[in-house]
């Protein structure tokens, strides 16, 4: 608890620049003795921090302090590099030279040993600068209007609240408050095919997390793949929903929704998949396939 409170005693005259006991008392819901106690522990680890008495005195902390390893570890201090350079993909940490100056203080190379991009192959401008666009608009409480493409097959115009930006399952969504529907909606990234940032400002509102939904209400699908489909089938089930035979061959079982979306998942395996259960799903997959046949055969 004591080290925790020596802590926020630094970051609170970084951010005030002064302050004096009382005023550190009251906020930290000490006494004033537990204060100037803390002082002398904070100096004697190190820190340049001092009392000056007088009129316009008070607790400060020397000028040219800043946070170095006697608060934030090495392992700390890369962490905070590293995660800026996650983000680095907008440029606008690079060139506003916030790492070089990070690194500088922290006397630490600031290597970028690997590097995330939003985008899709072959699509980086603009998915990059719609995923900058929503981040603007969820900082600053900002209203959008969007195009969206919907799994009904619809195009339609919404204005959006945008709350949150999500990845989940290899893909990135956008949770925000539909003014039409009036009520929240997850939208699909990908699915937004164009955006505006409108002038109108909205309230921030607390949204109930969703429940995710409960496997119980999908199917169990047992499915056999040969060897060579080992790069898919890790990339697509957990390793846990995974069984190797003697001969090479993949059987994976896991419980999903059995919709367009699964028939379209399947035949993208091709002839490289076997359905094994439940068996009216080969019947569905069939039928796929010969629509598909009829429709491009010469």
């Amino acid at each position: 608890m004591q080290e925790s409170r020596l802590f926020r005693i630094v970051y609170y005259l970084l951010d005030k620049g002064q302050a004096t006991a009382p005023e550190l008392a009251e906020k930290f819901e000490v006494s004033v003795r537990t204060i100037y106690r803390d002082i002398d522990a904070l100096s004697g680890a190190g820190i340049p921090i001092y009392a000056e008495a007088g009129r316009n005195g008070g607790i400060h902390l020397m000028n040219d302090f800043v946070l170095d390893q006697a608060v934030l570890s090495e392992d700390e201090k890369q962490e905070i590099l590293t995660a800026l350079q996650s983000i680095n993909f907008t440029q606008n940490i690079a060139d506003s030279q916030t790492l070089q100056k990070l690194s500088a203080i922290f006397h630490l190379p600031s290597e970028n040993w690997f590097e995330v991009d939003f985008s899709r192959w072959g699509n980086k401008g603009f998915d990059n600068e719609k995923f900058e666009l929503l981040k603007s608009a969820i900082i600053h409480c900002k209203n959008v209007k969007i195009h969206y493409a919907s799994s009904y097959k619809a195009i339609s115009e919404r204005i959006v609240q945008p709350s949150k930006l999500i990845y989940k399952a290899y893909a990135w969504y956008l949770k925000a408050f539909c003014t039409e529907k009036q009520d929240l909606r997850i939208f699909k990234l990908n699915r937004i095919l164009d955006l505006e940032i409108l002038h109108e400002n909205f309230q921030r509102r607390n949204f109930p997390e969703p429940a995710d939904i409960s496997e119980e209400e999908y199917h169990l699908i047992t499915l056999r793949f040969p060897e060579e489909m080992a790069y898919r089938v890790y990339d697509e089930f957990d390793n846990t929903q995974i069984q190797r035979q003697e001969n090479g061959d993949l059987i994976v079982s896991a419980k999903m929704p059995e919709d367009a979306w699964l028939t379209g998942f399947l035949l993208s395996f091709g002839t490289q998949v076997d359905i094994l259960s439940p068996a009216y799903l080969k019947e569905v997959i069939a039928g796929q396939a010969k629509l598909i046949y009829e429709k491009y055969k010469t």
